[in-house]
Parts: C-alpha cells; sequence; structure tokens
C-alpha cells in the first residue's frame, strides 16, 4: 500500500533535533518508511540541505513546494510540529484518521482527500482518532525537543533483552549510544568493535591464571555492553541494513564459540578437576548448531514464521550469560559455567527443532482443513 503525503513546514522551526536528527528528517524517513511514495514539503523558506541529511542518504525524493498543493485523492497530511513513527503513520493512513498522544492529547497529523481554507487542525477535527502506539509528540522548543529525545531512546528497548540487559546493559549501552549519536561512528564499526572485546576476551580467559580470567571476564561483559549499542544507533538513525544484521548475528556466534574455548583452555591450563576441554567443545558444537537451527526457522517467509520459535530465540539468546560468567570467574566456579553451557546450548536447539516441527505441523493440519473446505 503507497500514498502520497504532505509535510507542512513552520520554517522556525528546521532547527530542533531529537537524537541527533531534525524533526523535518525523521518525519520524512517515517512517512517513506510507513509507505509515502510521493512526499512534498510546504515550506515558504528553502529547506537547508542538513535538515534533511539522513533522508537524502537513503535516497528518500522529496519536492519542495511554497503553497499547499491541490490533492484529489487521500493523502497523509503532518506537521513539522510533531514526532511520529512509521508504524502509526501507517495505521492513521488505513484507518482514514487524525493520529492522537499517548496522553490523548490530538495531533496535526492525518489523512485529508482535500485542502480547505482552514487550518489543519480544523480539516482533521471531524476525522476518527487513532491513538499512538509508538512516539508521538510535539516538539515546538528545546524543552519538548528533550522530552521527545527521551522518550525515543525509551521506544529503542529490544524484545530480547533479559534482565541483565534492560536493567544494566541496555542503561550503560545507552550512556554509549547517546555520545556516538553525534558522531560519524556506524552501527557496523561498533558491532565489529564489540565483537573484537568478546574475542579479546576469550584471549585473557585462556590464559587461565585467577587474575586474566576474571579481566577477561569482566572485558566480555563490557562487550555485551557495547553490543546493545549497535542495534540502537541503527535503529534511532534509521541505518539499518542487511549487512548490520549479519555482523551483529555472525559477531555474536564468533564471541560465544570463541568464550567458550577460551574458558575450557584456560581451565585446563589451570589443571581444573574436570573434563572442561571436552565440555567446552561440546558448547562451541553446540552453538554452530543451534546456528544453524535459527537460520532455518527464520529462513522461511514472514508470513510462515513460527512464533513460539521467535519467544523462544528472544527468551535465551539474550546476554545475561556474561554477568553468570564473571560472577563464577570472581568465585572461581568457572567448570559450572561450562557445565551449563554444553547442557544449555543443546537443550535450546533441541527445543528449537521440535518447536518448528509442531509448528510444521500445526500449518500442515490448517492447510488440509482449508483444502477440506
Amino acid at each position: 500500500m503507497t500514498f502520497p503525503a504532505v509535510i507542512l513546514c513552520d520554517a522556525t522551526l528546521h532547527g530542533h533535533r531529537v537524537a541527533g536528527l531534525t524533526v523535518l528528517d525523521r518525519l520524512v524517513v517515517a512517512a517513506r518508511r510507513a509507505g509515502a511514495d510521493n512526499i512534498t514539503i510546504v515550506s515558504e523558506k528553502p529547506i537547508p540541505s542538513a535538515c534533511l541529511k539522513r533522508s537524502r542518504a537513503l535516497g528518500v525524493k522529496v519536492e519542495q513546494l511554497p503553497a499547499r498543493p491541490v490533492i484529489a485523492q487521500p493523502t497523509l497530511v503532518l506537521s513539522n510540529r510533531v514526532l511520529a513513527q512509521a508504524s502509526d503513520l501507517k495505521r492513521v493512513f488505513e484507518q482514514r484518521g487524525t493520529l492522537l498522544s499517548r496522553d490523548g492529547l490530538r495531533l496535526p497529523i492525518g489523512v485529508l482527500s482535500l485542502f480547505s481554507e482552514n487550518t489543519l487542525e480544523t480539516d482533521l477535527a471531524t476525522l476518527p482518532s487513532v491513538t499512538a502506539i509508538g512516539v508521538a509528540e510535539f516538539v515546538v522548543d528545546a524543552t519538548s525537543a528533550r522530552r521527545a529525545t527521551q522518550r525515543l531512546w525509551t521506544a529503542m528497548n529490544s524484545s530480547a533483552d533479559g534482565l541483565v540487559d534492560r536493567y544494566f546493559n541496555r542503561p550503560l549501552g545507552r550512556f554509549i549510544s547517546k555520545l556516538l549519536v553525534h558522531t560519524p561512528v556506524s552501527p557496523n564499526q561498533v558491532s565489529v568493535v564489540a565483537t573484537i572485546l568478546g574475542v579479546l576476551s576469550a584471549f585473557f580467559m585462556a590464559r587461565g591464571d585467577y587474575v586474566a580470567v576474571l579481566f577477561g571476564a569482566a572485558l566480555f561483559q563490557f562487550s555485551a555492553i557495547v553490543d546493545c549499542v549497535d542495534g540502537e544507533l541503527a535503529r534511532i538513525l534509521f541505518k539499518e541494513s542487511p549487512l548490520g544484521k549479519w555482523l551483529d548475528i555472525i559477531g555474536d556466534q564468533v564471541v560465544h564459540i570463541a568464550v567458550f574455548l577460551g574458558v575450557g583452555v584456560g581451565l585446563f591450563r589451570a589443571h581444573a578437576d574436570a573434563p572442561v576441554l571436552a565440555l567446552a567443545s561440546i558448547a562451541a558444537i553446540g552453538v554452530v548448531i543451534s546456528f544453524g537451527v535459527v537460520m532455518a526457522g527464520q529462513a522461511r517467509p514472514a508470513a510462515l514464521r513460527n512464533a513460539r520459535l521467535q519467544k523462544l530465540i528472544d527468551a535465551t539468546t539474550n546476554r545475561d550469560f556474561s554477568v553468570v560468567l564473571l560472577a563464577l570467574a570472581a568465585c572461581n566456579r568457572l567448570p559450572w559455567f561450562l557445565w551449563m553451557a554444553a547442557i544449555g546450548v543443546h537443550v535450546f536447539w533441541v527445543v528449537a527443532l521440535v518447536v518448528q516441527w509442531i509448528g510444521s505441523r500445526d500449518e500442515h493440519l490448517k492447510s488440509a482443513r482449508e483444502s477440506r473446505c
């Protein structure tokens, strides 16, 4: 579903920024992602190129006019006095309504089939209300820009976050994200750094002495914090990419395998009273098998993907185990970690296979019932 969009600009608000991008820039990209294939910006004054930096980088084409154009079909109309997200803009167009903030405020965003002599707010007043699910805020001054920025950062949380991610890794990582959002550093570069830190932590743990192992475990914890940053930067700056997704996924697998093997080698050097090399190898092999099982499930068309599998992945592939590793390293009980890893990773892929099998069976039964009807 595609549709035209018109953004009515107050030239005095061009400079307001939210998390590194202007509100106008965010509206253009959000409208494009919502389905707008023809975007017009109405502004009496020329728009500085810096105000649409990300839109231009993404190749989003816009037309600038000094006055409202004539429209003859349902058109998404927005004001640059408001920050809104693509999912809500799409819902507004689908329901031919006007957007309300989560606080119940009517926002100057809605669907019109023609412009009258009235203000935008008056034209939208009779439309059905659509309450925002995401961030939808007036941004008219520095105070409202700060409030919108804070709410947008909060919305960047991931469904895969565990307890440690939610209350420790994510808050610390967000501090780094807020610094990097104003720099040229890319999410892909952050992904590479997180992977390097994780592999380096494995190197220290492989040395075997207590101080080096503890430092390596702490470094691994830090890599988990940095690993929160790449996704946040990508989402908040509209820099998601297939390459970034694979850098993150492959990097995580490399780090996990390196850490398991590093812990095993370190314990072997320390003459641990356990089959540590075997346990480390079993855990590393389990990572490879788990990755293959998950990729097989994710390779299916989006409409056929197993929701239960995704919930399992979100619940078990978070970064919480980094704290467990650090605690056991401090207590000099790392063999326990290897036992848990060697067993847990194989339990995961077995359960994942069962979940996929059940999902495929249910789909087959559903198709059979529909064919009989």
